[in-house]
């Protein structure tokens, strides 16, 4: 097959370019299957029930959690509607950008897209703090040898960066087999709470509308919805599937229906297994030990002592998954001039992004570095800055994520409206409408309790710098975009276009 740039190469079920495929994602490398765990990886399963669902429960005091994650389904099946019909027209590795560029166009989009570059890299770094402090103590309670958290935390990044260089099919395979072990555990933890229930029996209590109430609701959203962060990854993987417009809008709807089902069926079994009344009082006392003293209690040592290597080998399912997306956005902006040329060519055989792996992997092993020269607590104690590494980074990037979900379902209605599609798709511009204002609420609780959700203070700056650093990405998106437009015009009418920027130049060149 020809890269010569003159010429117009295609593999087959692919997308044409005359770039070149060094210019291209390798298509027909993910069917539904390896589209679907790819995706799912990255919502940590395990790292959700032993962390944040017991996290939620203590600090912010509501039992029904349960109920909040099927309202939050719901929410992200509405977004899901006119995201999916969006994925049907654009394909493109720069998902959130491309669309909300092709609504709202190629300024909005660049701004987006740094918005997406800097929120993903947020929410994969953040992991490798929590990650690196399980990993040893794995090694303190197994093999008796104290490590510092930064040590395997940056083994990881290495890792990470180095499969992230692989094919996708491959890398969807290690998610694979990681993912379905990692969740087939926790249906068991489900089956035996359900099967030997706490004092209150089998109760739905949880899911009585009486439980949301409180002053901690607004943040239990925040929590929570971060949990399905993951579904809204699979058109950013559009570009390596034969089917996009099949494949895409089939794997969002399983992934967000798939998740809201589990957490919600998860977090009940843990208001079973305690009971509804004492959920909270022993989530404030176990913290992140409470699924396994659950599970030790039901099912004994052994299983609770595979549930600890499965939650680590889970968060780095997820690291691998976000890694892999961080590095597709570096490939699409580089590809349309929003970064340098080179991260905008795929590597060898492989046709992964190459460069943009190695971004990531440079950024993650930069930022681990700075918390562990920051760190002057003794080996084993999580309290700074291995929880500040995680909380800080993973809240960040959720906001940036709700966001970019906010503005997407904006630039579906715009899109078709400007189509003259507003009759054919108005249920579905309604449904866009609907999860948009709701994101945005969402996204306004974030910010106003970004104080708890970080746990600083009430006067900290970390309150208004961390989301700053959104809005600050977001400012230079924008003033790169205004400049963009103002000097290099072809370039910003580019962007969010992808390959088929390709053919329009293509086109042009035979024009006269």
């Amino acid at each position: 097959m020809t890269t010569d740039s003159s010429r117009s190469s295609t593999t087959p079920g692919g997308i044409s370019t005359f770039k070149g495929q060094e210019r291209a994602l390798r298509s027909d490398r993910l069917g539904t299957g390896g589209l679907l765990l790819s995706v799912l990886a990255a919502t940590a399963p395990l790292m959700v029930v032993a962390g944040v669902m017991p996290t939620t429960f203590a600090v912010m005091g509501i039992v029904g959690q349960p109920l909040l994650f099927v309202v939050l389904g719901v929410v992200l099946v509405l977004f899901g509607i006119g995201y999916a019909e969006m994925s049907r027209h654009v394909h493109n590795a720069g998902a959130f950008y491309a669309y909300i560029s092709r609504g709202l166009g190629g300024t909005a989009g660049a701004s987006a897209a740094l918005v997406a570059l800097v929120a993903y890299s947020a929410l994969q770094v953040g992991i490798y703090g929590i990650f690196g402090f399980e990993v040893a103590g794995l090694f303190a309670t197994y093999a008796d040898l104290e490590l510092a958290w930064w040590i395997p935390a940056l083994a990881a990044a290495l890792v990470v960066g180095a499969l992230g260089r692989l094919k996708i099919d491959v890398n969807a395979r290690v998610l694979g087999v990681l993912l379905i072990v990692e969740v087939a555990l926790v249906v068991i933890f489900d089956v035996a709470a359900v099967a030997d229930p706490g004092p209150q029996g089998l109760s739905l209590h949880a899911f009585n509308p009486d439980t949301l109430t409180g002053a901690g609701l607004g943040t239990a959203l925040c929590f929570c919805i971060a949990a399905f962060l993951g579904f809204e990854q699979a058109p950013v993987y559009a570009e390596e599937t034969s089917r996009p417009h099949i494949l895409v809008p089939r794997v969002m709807f399983l992934a967000v229906g798939g998740v809201a089902v589990f957490f919600a069926l998860s977090s009940w079994a843990l208001t079973v297994a305690t009971g509804p009344a004492a959920i909270v009082g022993e989530a404030r006392q176990q913290s992140a030990r409470l699924l396994f003293t659950l599970t030790e209690a039901r099912l004994g040592g052994t299983f609770t002592d595979v549930l600890h290597i499965l939650f680590v080998t889970g968060m780095f399912a997820a690291l691998l998954s976000f890694h892999n997306v961080v590095a597709r956005y570096a490939f699409a902006m580089g590809r349309e001039g929003l970064l340098p040329a080179a991260f905008g060519r795929t590597t060898g055989a492989s046709g992964a992004p190459g460069t943009g792996s190695l971004l990531q992997t440079a950024v993650s092993v930069l930022v681990v570095a700075a918390f562990a020269v920051a760190d002057d607590k003794p080996a084993g104690d999580p309290t700074a800055p291995v929880l500040h590494l995680f909380t800080w980074c993973g809240n960040l990037g959720a906001l940036g994520v709700i966001v970019l979900m906010a503005a997407a379902s904006l630039s579906v209605v715009v899109f078709f409206a400007r189509r003259g599609a507003v009759g054919a798709q108005a249920w579905r511009l309604v449904t866009s409408a609907l999860a948009g204002i709701a994101l945005l609420v969402i996204a306004g609780y974030t910010v106003r309790d970004f104080d708890v959700l970080v746990g600083a203070g009430p006067g900290s700056a970390l309150s208004w710098a961390l989301p700053g650093i959104i809005g600050l990405a977001l400012v230079i998106g924008l003033l790169q975009g205004l400049v963009l437009r103002s000097r290099a015009p072809e370039a910003h009418a580019r962007i969010g276009l992808g390959n088929e920027a390709f053919q329009l130049e293509k086109a042009a060149e035979k024009t006269p």
